[in-house]
């Protein structure tokens, strides 16, 4: 599916309490995010909230990959499906299956906020 320096971005969402951010962020921080780090491949991610001014809030979370088998190694057999934690239902007030990705065409380097 990739071929050469080609970047994947990976890309799953959902909705939290809008309440519950920090608190989702620190879980989030400690748990899906180290393990994107410790993923030979991974190049880097960002977590994103959006209020929906309903008391929810949208959150994505992005992460770059230098290739599918790379994604394979930290989600498993199917990177399609997405990959979940145990406290997860603490928060989630839904839960997707499915992850996008997609194959980066053009683009900058990404920043890193400091605090993440």
């Amino acid at each position: 599916m990739t071929e050469g320096n080609e970047v994947i971005l990976r890309r799953w969402s959902a909705r939290i309490r809008t309440a519950d951010e920090r608190a989702y962020a620190d879980y989030i921080l400690a748990t899906g995010l180290d393990d994107y780090r410790a993923t030979p491949g991974n190049l880097g991610y960002q977590m994103l909230f959006r209020a929906l001014g309903d008391g929810t809030s949208e959150v994505t979370t992005l992460s770059w990959w230098t290739s599918l088998a790379a994604i394979e190694a930290f989600a498993g057999a199917d990177p399609t499906l997405a990959r979940y934690y145990p406290e997860d239902d603490r928060f989630l007030l839904d839960r997707p299956e499915r992850v996008e990705h997609h194959r980066v065409a053009a683009g900058s380097d990404v920043v890193t906020l400091a605090g993440g």
